[in-house]
């Protein structure tokens, strides 16, 4: 299973998401792909995923250590990180944010999401989740695989490969946050994804 975690404002209609899923249908594995559209809180959306992952256990056998790799976007990179230090699997994180509480108490109040005009409210106390939830550097680096752009608008990609040292993937000359180029990149992180490399 490739589950998929989306950044801040995102959705399951980013563009990373999309090319992913556009992938996995053209290699006939579109049954591994899940996306769900995160909520503001991330203990919500950690609760969310875990929900997804013990369904998948439950009803499919899944066999998180060797069967399912977490891809999260920014925000998203965040959250797969906690989850994957949890169920020890695979994550690709895109940029991922490392200090979470510190970069997201700078959003706290009112947004709309990129891919429609639904509001949504980023309260104080979903920073203090935030922190709550954090955990230390990846005790298994190589279960990792990192894309950071030099060119992030958003985020220091220094921070990144600075906590992420000793995983797989690559620091990207230029791009930016949203990885304009991400599809360059794409049968890397598949390869990865699937455990094929």
């Amino acid at each position: 299973m490739i589950l998929y975690l989306h950044g801040f404002r995102s959705s399951p209609k980013s563009f990373k998401a999309q090319l992913v899923a556009q992938a996995l249908q053209s290699r006939g594995l579109a049954h591994e792909w899940v996306c769900p559209q995160l909520p503001a809180s991330p203990e919500r959306s950690l609760a969310k995923v875990r929900h997804i992952i013990e369904q998948a256990q439950a009803e499919q056998g899944l066999d998180v250590a060797h069967d399912l790799t977490l891809i999260g976007s920014s925000l998203g990179g965040y959250y797969a990180t906690c989850l994957a230090e949890q169920w020890k699997c695979r994550a690709v994180l895109l940029n991922p944010v490392v200090y979470a509480a510190r970069d997201l108490a700078t959003q706290v109040g009112e947004h709309t999401l990129f891919h429609s005009d639904e509001p949504f409210i980023f309260l104080p106390a979903y920073v203090d989740e935030l922190a709550e939830m954090a955990v230390g550097r990846p005790a298994h680096p190589q279960r990792y695989f990192l894309l950071a752009a030099t060119g992030d608008e958003v985020l220091d990609w220094h921070e990144m490969a600075d906590w992420y040292t000793g995983s797989r993937g690559h620091i990207i000359e230029g791009s930016d946050h949203g990885m304009a180029d991400f599809e360059q990149w794409l049968p890397e992180v598949l390869d990865f994804a699937l455990g094929s490399s």
